[in-house]
């Protein structure tokens, strides 16, 4: 169920900060129930879980994120029906979205900042040689990066961690000389610590709702 004080709660995120709703655990009921306290940004982790919500509130004006590892044998599924991808992370899904989308998708490019084996994104040291192929492609446009900081970090670290994707954004915008606007930073667990270190976008769950 959504927290019965979501308004409260919604009020003490600064207003330049978009919050997209991550929607995994929650059916298109509580959707619609935190839909109709004005956030209409979502962002959904599987394919066959976003399909079934995308036809279950074709008649909200959503804004849907994909903020989950897109399988590249499912990518075609759903990157007509998205309006950003937060998780481009492989030369070859870039090039099934450049055959596939019909208009240009904004995407966040996932790096990997911990260098974590378990964790998706693309290598820190590698953004540059990434970024110079991802500009070829015509259907992608890059409009942030995205990280996932390590569990169990202190404040001091989540701080040093979400500022390294900043000052790494900062360099490639410079480096290539185009704009970079957004950084998506933060879940439930550290969404104040990527707020302070410049966040643009934070992908809040089980925070949302009594999980």
């Amino acid at each position: 169920m959504l927290r019965e004080d979501i308004n409260e709660f919604l009020n003490t995120i600064p207003n330049d900060v978009c919050i997209v709703a991550a929607t995994k655990y929650v059916d298109s009921n509580q959707m619609r129930k935190l839909y109709e306290n004005n956030i209409n940004n979502f962002g959904e982790n599987r394919v066959d879980s976003f399909l079934q919500k995308y036809d279950e509130l074709k008649d909200l004006n959503i804004t849907w994120h994909f903020i989950g590892h897109l399988q590249r044998n499912k990518a075609k599924s759903v990157i007509n029906k998205i309006d950003y991808l937060h998780s481009l992370d492989s030369l070859e899904l870039a090039r099934i979205i450049d055959l596939n989308r019909v208009e240009p998708l904004k995407c966040f490019v996932e790096v990997s900042i911990n260098l974590e084996e378990n964790k998706n994104g693309v290598c820190f040291k590698e953004i540059n040689s990434f970024i110079n192929e991802i500009l070829k492609y015509r259907k992608i446009q890059i409009v942030g990066f995205m990280m996932m900081a390590k569990a169990n970090s202190s404040h001091d670290d989540l701080i040093k961690q979400f500022k390294a994707l900043k000052y790494l954004k900062e360099r490639v915008e410079k480096d290539f000389n185009i704009s970079i606007p957004y950084l998506s930073m933060g879940m439930s667990d550290d969404y104040k610590e990527a707020i302070e270190a410049g966040s643009t976008h934070i992908r809040l769950g089980r925070i949302l709702w009594n999980l």
